[in-house]
């Protein structure tokens, strides 16, 4: 049997510190959700996101919807448009928010009413730039339905 040395316990060492490294600190400030009325199946997830290295929001899951994803809002040719995207980047140090009227998470074939002041479940996955993953849980309170919103979400 092999005896390990201090130069092979350190080596061992700076592997598991270099691969803690890689993943990226994701820090998530202000995240709300905007309550339903009674049977709308809808609505989005809003919260800024900051990370220490580069990384991207690949995902995200709830309990309370059957389908979660990441979505934009874009304007094409004075029509203001939601897209599903595959991933938001986090670029180092940069805050990145999620608002109405911009990127957010949307929580779709809602499975109950979300009432102003429910705490809502959500689950962020993270790429890093090593193209491993990062859970995130957290939860969110829902706000008023006229908390601010740029426009309407029109069918998906």
């Amino acid at each position: 049997m092999h005896k390990p040395t201090f130069a092979t316990s350190l080596l061992a060492a700076l592997v598991l510190l270099g691969s803690a490294a890689a993943h990226a600190e994701v820090t998530v400030a202000e995240p709300w959700v905007r309550a339903t009325v009674p049977a709308q199946k809808a609505t989005g997830a809003f919260m800024q996101l900051e990370s220490d290295a580069d990384a991207r929001l690949v995902s995200a899951a709830s309990p309370v919807a059957g389908v979660v994803e990441i979505h934009e809002m874009v304007m094409d040719k004075d029509v203001m448009k939601m897209n599903r995207v595959d991933g938001l980047a986090l670029p180092a140090g940069q805050a990145v928010e999620l608002k109405p009227g911009g990127y957010h998470v949307m929580l779709m074939d809602l499975k109950d009413q979300v009432k102003e002041g429910d705490q809502v479940p959500l689950t962020l996955i993270v790429e890093n730039k090593d193209g491993s993953r990062q859970t995130i849980e957290l939860t969110a309170p829902a706000r008023p339905l006229n908390a601010p919103m740029k426009m309407q979400h029109g069918k998906h």
